[in-house]
């Protein structure tokens, strides 16, 4: 159903497959990590997602003072839930847009390293725990790097 894309995905990845492994990966990580942070970052209103970030932080500190005035400490969780949603809302139109192309690449994937055997590419694990690790991280750096809120 999908041979011609991921027809022209095999071309035009070609070379970067020559590479040892685990810098394919690496290099699909980065590329796909970068792309849905600048997604996130220009899909989402990032003043509303800061101001959100330190209202939420503020009120779980006041929350730590208020363990022995349950009612008080209940008003505050839910102000902290519709801030929550508020900032779920918020990056759910980044997600949309990220999610069908995300599938079809996942797909390419797994159906290439699935021909070559499911190889071990990162300290024994499968493509598919390399991919998640080096994008935790990556999405860690390019966050802070592109001031990502």
């Amino acid at each position: 159903m999908f041979e011609g894309f991921y027809g022209s995905l095999d071309a035009i990845s070609g070379p970067l497959f020559k590479m040892p492994e685990p810098f394919p990966i690496l290099l699909i990580s980065f590329l796909l990590t970068l792309l849905t942070t600048l997604i996130y970052k220009y899909a989402t209103d990032q003043e509303l997602m800061k101001t959100i970030k330190e209202d939420i932080k503020a009120l779980q500190a006041e929350m730590k003072g208020l363990k022995d005035k349950p009612e008080k400490l209940m008003s505050k969780q839910k102000e902290a839930m519709q801030k929550n949603m508020k900032m779920m809302m918020q990056s759910f139109k980044p997600m949309l847009i990220t999610f069908i192309p995300i599938v079809f690449i996942f797909g390419w994937l797994r159906g290439h390293y699935t021909a070559l055997g499911d190889p071990k590419l990162f300290f024994g694990l499968s493509w598919i725990w390399t991919y998640i690790i080096f994008s935790i991280v990556l999405s860690i750096g390019l966050r802070k790097l592109l001031k990502v809120h």
